[in-house]
């Protein structure tokens, strides 16, 4: 009987505790900071790319990061991801605009929502390869406060070539 009423009188001192606690605070819309710094990310993905720089844009991801390129399965984790680039590693592209069209998000999650062009050269074609399409890539807020791509995806506007 005594165990009985310690453990009630535990469970009273645990309910009035929790009942003493604040509420959650709700995550907050995305800061104007916060959008600064991710449009800024946005832009130095466009120059690692334009300069080929493998080690930056390595830095752009989360360890856990997902890419899902077109035509071509989802990469999971930034191991992957990395290989993925290094295997259709070529020259850096004549020219790589990212468009931002939208940004949101709430706490430690941000999307953008954008366009691309891009111009390259590609092993066996004569000519520069020109391609445009959106893309829509989802960023998280790390402890440390900055933002790292975590999902990534993209497809071209332009039809099948027959």
């Amino acid at each position: 009987m005594r165990s009985i009423s310690v453990l009630l009188a535990a469970g009273m001192v645990m309910l009035a505790i929790m009942a003493c606690q604040p509420p959650a605070q709700e995550a907050g819309p995305l800061s104007e900071d916060d959008i600064g710094v991710i449009k800024g990310i946005i832009q130095q993905y466009v120059q690692v790319m334009l300069t080929k720089d493998l080690n930056a844009w390595t830095g752009l991801w989360t360890e856990d990061a997902v890419m899902m390129p077109p035509n071509s399965p989802a990469l999971e984790g930034r191991e992957e991801i990395i290989t993925f680039q290094e295997m259709v590693a070529g020259p850096p592209p004549t020219e790589f605009v990212l468009d931002v069209l939208d940004i949101d998000g709430t706490g430690d999650v941000a999307y953008v929502r954008g366009t691309y062009s891009i111009t390259m050269t590609v092993a066996g074609v004569p000519e520069p390869v020109r391609d445009e399409g959106k893309y829509l890539s989802i960023f998280k807020k790390q402890p440390d406060a900055t933002w790292l791509f975590a999902v990534d995806t993209w497809n071209s506007d332009l039809p099948l070539s027959q």
